[in-house]
């Protein structure tokens, strides 16, 4: 009797969910590098047209490699359905565009990766969607931003760059109250330490980018929710407007999602002992990082979350001073990525939030102190000496 995937533990969903094997029996997953696919009649091409036969049709629309990784994330999310993008922008884009339409309006808590931001506040207004920010902290300003023709929510959590913490079942529960929908970015929580399907949230998305490749190779993204909702939202818009995830990429995804809880948990262990370096360092004047008792949403934290995450925020006071810390790094890369096996840390008003306007960078506290780290795997002796060295410089 065969067993449920659903029953098994995170580690073996992670390593095994999702496998479609070919009549060669291959251990490793298949790569399918193919933009179509042929029928044996007419009449089979016609039921795959028509949805009766659930086959292949073109790459665009899916393909098996894709949705292996489709199905292994589902899983691991606890989502009836997952759709792969290019990227997870993409993946942002259609989560919140299947939901609205001309005339309607979307909440949106402040803090925001800056391309988020602008498909806020840039793109979606052309197409007469309005948008309304509040503090993602205060619920009464959710509460107070509902409209009557509000159809979305929008929450990162932890948020980027200085990781503010939303409680999602509050948040799910006002959105509801109003008929909309919460789509919840969780990539920094990654799916091991945070379940926004479990909390109440209606659409998960990631950069899969980030910690699902986790080792610098590959862009892609991904929506997920329940299969009702993922058909009439999202299956027309993907299907013709083509964020596709590449076959390629999708394989590499599937071999990233093997080892990601073993890579993000270590990258916890690391990030939260580089977080007490820092905050014990005369140097900085404030360090935020989720698992930190001293984290302004800590109790929000230990609700909704079992683990700290990857990336760790500080304030040195000014430009120069982040600048000059740096520059004083040796193994610690200097990059806008997040989520990589290799630590890397940025100045986010001079690149991930470049894009958004000083007073809206400010709304989030955002000053220009401000350095954004993503921990690695290196060894956290070697990790401690470089960030402390680049500390005393700054």
């Amino acid at each position: 009797m065969a067993e449920d995937p659903r029953d098994w533990q995170q580690e073996t969903k992670l390593v095994r969910g999702g496998m479609a094997r070919s009549p060669y029996g291959e251990i490793s997953e298949a790569l399918y590098l193919t933009q179509s696919f042929s029928y044996d009649t007419a009449g089979a091409a016609d039921k795959r047209f028509s949805g009766e036969d659930p086959g292949f049709i073109y790459q665009r629309f899916g393909n098996p490699t894709t949705q292996m990784f489709e199905d292994r994330l589902a899983l691991l999310e606890g989502a009836e359905a997952c759709r792969a993008t290019a990227s997870g922008m993409a993946a942002v884009h259609v989560a919140l565009q299947g939901l609205v339409r001309a005339g309607d309006h979307i909440v949106a808590g402040r803090a925001l990766f800056g391309s988020c931001r602008w498909i806020l506040s840039e793109w979606m207004p052309r197409f007469g969607v309005d948008i309304t920010y509040v503090d993602a902290t205060d619920l009464d300003a959710w509460k107070n931003a509902v409209r009557p023709n509000t159809k979305a929510f929008l929450v990162e959590t932890p948020a980027n760059p200085l990781l503010e913490i939303t409680d999602v079942a509050a948040v799910a529960k006002i959105a509801h109250e109003a008929g909309a929908k919460l789509v919840v970015d969780n990539v920094f929580a990654t799916p091991i330490f945070q379940k926004p399907l479990a909390l109440g949230a209606d659409i998960v998305v990631y950069s899969a980018t980030k910690h699902i490749d986790g080792q610098g190779r590959v862009l892609g993204g991904a929506i997920l929710g329940a299969e009702p909702l993922m058909t009439e939202s999202y299956k027309d818009i993907l299907r013709h407007t083509g964020p596709a995830l590449s076959p390629f990429n999708a394989w590499v995804l599937l071999k990233g999602l093997e080892t990601m809880e073993l890579r993000v948990t270590r990258q916890t262990e690391n990030a939260a002992k580089i977080a007490d370096v820092i905050g014990a360092h005369a140097k900085a004047k404030t360090v935020l990082y989720p698992a930190r008792a001293d984290h302004p949403q800590a109790e929000i934290v230990a609700k909704q979350m079992s683990g700290g995450g990857t990336v760790v925020a500080f304030d040195l006071g000014s430009r120069e001073a982040a600048w000059r810390f740096l520059d004083a790094l040796d193994i610690v890369d200097i990059s806008n990525n997040l989520g990589d096996a290799k630590s890397m840390a940025t100045h986010p008003s001079t690149t991930t939030h470049r894009s958004m306007p000083e007073e809206q960078r400010l709304e989030i506290g955002l000053t220009e102190g401000w350095v954004r780290m993503s921990v690695g795997l290196e060894s956290v002796i070697d990790l401690t000496r470089d960030v402390s060295r680049a500390l005393d410089g700054a």
